[in-house]
């Protein structure tokens, strides 16, 4: 087969599963990644899990939406250059156009619309597809007893409130130490290099607020607000949230506490990133043309960033230094992610019913091996059932 043909054939491919995966991955970048590593590494085979493991590592590095980072690593391994570009497109813009839609309604009607009976169904098969994933993954990323207590550390210093990036840091080139501990006198160590840029420790860039109202905001200025946001957050949907908080609110005054809490919601309770908050954003503040400027501004650094370290990914194994690096960054990654769904487990399982439908479908999913996209659709159905009927 020509290489031409193949290489389309990927492409179709890359963007069927990510448009497939934007449009169903709901719960955040926890169950979004439990998602891909059933559809890419268990399905699809289109790398294996340790390389899956290296590229969350190395996403958890940069700033921004860390399971977008993920699908646009994913498409460049599956697909090159045009397979980066594709993975990352179409993962956002199922969640785009929804967010799109619901800021529509909600400038109209000033209220979002009720989907608490689907999400409620949702949220325990979530934590099911979770579990399974942080099974599967953990006999990959806990290599040794090293990085199996570096998993520990990393879960208790998580609920301690320590900056995630600062952790992952820390377990990397303690790992990367101890694993070497015998060669750390060879030139090796001194000569090896991280070709990553540079990378902020703590919410220090957080940024300055002020409590004075400005004149209505310009598409310029909305576009350079959110490409800052983009280029330096760390953290989860309560960090965006502060950030918008300080720009929006405070600063330019061009939204209301209310507002923004709205558009935080929306961004948590439909599919794919929760990064899509700024389409809202931006429509309420500059319509339509906002809206668009908005979601491109805050992913943007995501693609730039993946771009600069997508090719080292894999020369990092090479150098035994690096590779001990990023064993201890994978070991903590998974740390993050096992307390992540702690959490999403205490908001999920609240009565009898939610409990028994995250083990109906934990056993689903273990006994059958059904794609995990057919449990979220069938969960928001049974919840919307259970609540209506209730």
């Amino acid at each position: 087969m020509p290489m031409n043909v193949i290489k389309r054939k990927q492409l179709k491919e890359v963007a069927l599963v990510f448009l497939k995966l934007g449009t169903t991955a709901f719960g955040g970048p926890a169950a979004h990644i439990a998602m891909m590593d059933d559809e890419i590494v268990k399905r699809r085979q289109w790398v294996n899990r340790a390389t899956f493991l290296d590229l969350l590592g190395a996403s958890n590095l940069i700033p921004g939406p860390n399971s977008t980072e993920l699908a646009i690593h994913l498409g460049y391994k599956r697909a090159g250059w045009l397979g980066l570009l594709t993975a990352g497109v179409c993962f956002i813009t199922p969640a785009m156009l929804i967010v799109w839609l619901l800021a529509m309604l909600y400038q109209r009607y000033q209220t979002v619309p009720e989907l608490s009976y689907v999400i409620y169904g949702i949220k325990p098969v979530i934590i099911a597809i979770v579990l399974q994933a942080l099974w599967s993954l953990g006999k990959t990323a806990v290599k040794s007893f090293p990085t199996g207590i570096v998993v520990a550390i990393a879960v208790v210093f998580s609920i301690m409130g320590w900056n995630e990036l600062l952790l992952l840091l820390l377990s990397g080139v303690g790992i990367m130490l101890w694993m070497n501990r015998k060669n750390l006198t060879q030139n090796s160590f001194f000569t090896a290099w991280i070709p990553l840029p540079l990378l902020s420790l703590s919410d220090a860039t957080l940024p300055v607020t002020t409590n004075s109202k400005l004149a209505p905001l310009g598409l310029t200025s909305l576009f350079f607000t959110f490409l800052k946001i983009g280029s330096v957050l760390y953290g989860s949907g309560y960090v965006l949230l502060a950030f918008l908080q300080s720009d929006f609110v405070e600063h330019f005054g061009a939204l209301t506490s209310q507002q923004l809490l709205d558009a935080v919601s929306v961004g948590q309770f439909t599919p794919g990133p929760v990064f899509t908050t700024a389409t809202f954003v931006g429509y309420l503040i500059q319509g339509n043309a906002g809206a668009f400027l908005a979601t491109l501004a805050i992913f943007l650094p995501a693609f730039i960033f993946v771009a600069l370290i997508s090719p080292w990914s894999t020369k990092l194994r090479q150098s035994v230094w690096l590779s001990r690096l990023l064993d201890g960054i994978n070991a903590a990654s998974f740390g993050l992610m096992v307390f992540v769904s702690y959490q999403l487990g205490r908001t999920a399982l609240m009565d009898w019913w939610t409990y028994l439908l995250a083990a109906a479908a934990l056993f689903i999913l273990l006994r059958y091996k059904i794609n995990s996209i057919w449990l979220v659709l069938g969960g928001g159905f049974v919840g919307w059932l259970i609540q209506s009927n209730s």
